[in-house]
């Protein structure tokens, strides 16, 4: 059973927890970490989603919900162990953007790390593969249609660009 802590409309913690799967009631909130990792050749980490998932076989980010007791950097780090078998430390993130959508705060993170496809451990239940690209690349397949999420990407997608290429 997971359970996840839940935040009013100003993300203040109301100090109660829910359970997953049980819809939240109108004004609760609960919190969801999104993590974009980069490798040392600037290549981008996309996971595809399982096919029993919603969304099912999409490219995306690592990601999940925030788990009870978690910052959103800690469910980032703990989601891209557990996804991608990858090992990140907090000062490793740098937060790019933070939005409410319907009933979830978003916190987006970025991260370097000097890994290639195969230091990965896909998580099974969640993750059926992966794969690196560059940024024209995820640009390509987000146009495709292919890639969660989708229109809050676009709110973010230059602050992936400059970590990629900062400006001079």
């Amino acid at each position: 059973m997971e359970l996840w802590d839940i935040f009013d409309e100003n993300r203040a913690a109301t100090g109660r927890t829910h359970v997953r799967g049980v819809p939240l009631e109108k004004g609760e909130y609960h919190l969801i970490a999104d993590i974009w990792t980069v490798n040392h050749s600037n290549l981008i980490l996309l996971t595809r989603r399982h096919p029993d998932k919603p969304y099912g076989l999409m490219w995306e980010c690592t990601g999940g919900s925030v788990l009870a007791g978690e910052t959103t950097v800690e469910g980032a780090i703990r989601e891209l162990w557990e996804e991608a078998g990858i090992h990140a430390e907090k000062e490793d993130l740098t937060l790019i953007h933070s939005i409410r959508q319907r009933e979830r705060f978003v916190d987006t993170y970025i991260n370097r790390q000097n890994i290639t496809k195969d230091d990965l451990k896909l998580q099974a239940e969640e993750v059926v593969d992966a794969k690196f690209v560059t940024f024209e690349e995820l640009l390509d397949l987000w146009k495709q249609g292919i890639v969660v999420p989708k229109s809050r990407f676009l709110l973010y997608k230059d602050r992936i660009r400059e970590f990629i290429n900062p400006p001079s």
